[in-house]
């Protein structure tokens, strides 16, 4: 076998999901979408729920979720994800329903529909992402974002005086009644992917058995607001992030 053959696609020893389409990427080099929306491809093909899925696309750097994945899609307006995706699956329970949120749609935008959807415990699949900031209009101060961190809205670093303190929302989520399996994971080695897709089969398998709302933080980089590159971004996050964000399940009933 030459070279001309080790690359072929068919050769390769991992091969893509076929949930994935061949759609090129639009996020930033280092970015936590593109693994994120890797690993739950291979949940839905793994689980063979291709045709029973539905997924609810925000506003924000994850907004064209929908041009990756491919499966039945519902686009929802800023924060509102949760509220969509308590209407889907009403209307058809027998869906797996699975909300795609960053930080600025979820925590802040979103906060009303988020803590009610889990409060009355939908039978719903939520991915957080969680990168600090805003990331698609221009890098500014998110409710996530940590004390001291500069953004373009805090240049001199946030200030509890000023701004408040970080909304730990994933621990606020994790006392509803509601929930049933609040975790928060990483992607940035291939063993916290591997954590987090675990934690990503286990929430839709909660769905299936009406056990309530599954969420799944994923603290993440924005290299790209943040200012630094990928391999410094992911330095920053463990020296930064998980110390603030604690990595591990915050309850699993």
């Amino acid at each position: 076998m030459d070279v001309k053959d080790i690359i072929k696609p068919e050769n390769f020893v991992y091969g893509k999901s076929k949930v994935l389409t061949d759609t090129v990427m639009h996020y930033c080099p280092g970015c936590s979408h593109g693994v994120v929306h890797k690993l739950l491809a291979e949940v839905i093909e793994e689980m063979d729920i291709q045709d029973k899925t539905i997924g609810i696309s925000p506003v924000g750097c994850a907004v064209f979720a929908y041009k990756y994945i491919n499966i039945d899609w519902q686009q929802a307006a800023h924060g509102r994800a949760p509220a969509l995706a308590t209407a889907t699956k009403r209307l058809y329970p027998d869906k797996y329903v699975v909300a795609y949120q960053g930080d600025g749609d979820l925590a802040s935008i979103g906060t009303a529909e988020i803590i009610h959807a889990c409060n009355r415990g939908e039978n719903i699949v939520i991915i957080f992402i969680n990168n600090a900031i805003y990331g698609m209009t221009g890098g500014q101060m998110a409710p996530t974002t940590l004390l001291g961190m500069k953004t373009a809205t805090t240049p001199y670093g946030r200030r509890a005086d000023l701004n408040g303190y970080p909304l730990k929302i994933t621990e606020l989520i994790a006392q509803l009644e509601g929930t049933c399996y609040v975790t928060r994971q990483s992607v940035h080695t291939p063993a916290s992917a591997r954590k987090t897709k675990k934690a990503i089969r286990k929430a839709f398998e909660n769905s299936a058995q009406k056990k309530g709302t599954s969420l799944i933080e994923v603290v993440s980089t924005c290299n790209s607001n943040w200012k630094l590159s990928p391999v410094k971004a992911n330095e920053w996050m463990v020296e930064n992030m998980f110390p603030f964000y604690p990595l591990g399940d915050l309850k699993d009933r």
